[in-house]
């Protein structure tokens, strides 16, 4: 007989998501995303980061009211980073599994690359302009979106 508390395909993925947040030295939002394709296979992973080769000990990671000494102008998100880091090439028809809503950007590069449906863990900014810009291209695109149902499961990882 086999055991019955083995995770769900959406906790497995999410798992992953909420994982690769974790590498993210961002002090106030850690961001994780894993793209998977229709077969179940993890095709990427990314982090809300520094871009490559800009040392994340010389940029801000504070929210500053100067843009310049601000991370927003400087952070690749993790949808971004995801997309980016995929090394097989086409993401097209592929879920992504991200830990907080896609940005009105993000959502511009998930829409461009093909991607056909995100799963999503939070929705803390869903009255910003961004997220609401977002869900109307995502809608126009026919890019389905779902909340990830939480489950009560707990994993602890010792490292």
């Amino acid at each position: 007989m086999k055991r019955e508390d083995y995770l769900s395909w959406d906790e497995y993925f999410m798992g992953i998501a909420v994982l690769s947040a974790m590498r993210s030295k961002d002090p106030s939002t850690q961001v994780g995303a894993c793209i998977v394709n229709s077969d179940k296979r993890i095709l990427s992973m990314g982090y809300n980061g520094m871009p490559r080769c800009c040392s994340d000990d010389e940029y801000p990671w504070d929210k500053n009211d100067s843009a310049l000494d601000s991370k927003y102008l400087y952070v690749c998100h993790a949808e971004f980073n995801a997309i980016l880091n995929c090394a097989v090439g086409s993401v097209k028809d592929c879920t992504v599994y991200t830990t907080l809503f896609p940005c009105n950007e993000c959502a511009k590069a998930i829409i461009q690359s093909g991607i056909s449906e995100v799963v999503y863990m939070s929705d803390k900014y869903s009255d910003s302009d961004s997220v609401i810009a977002a869900k109307r291209m995502f809608d126009t695109a026919s890019v389905k979106y779902r909340m990830y149902k939480k489950s009560d499961k707990e994993v602890t990882i010792q490292l």
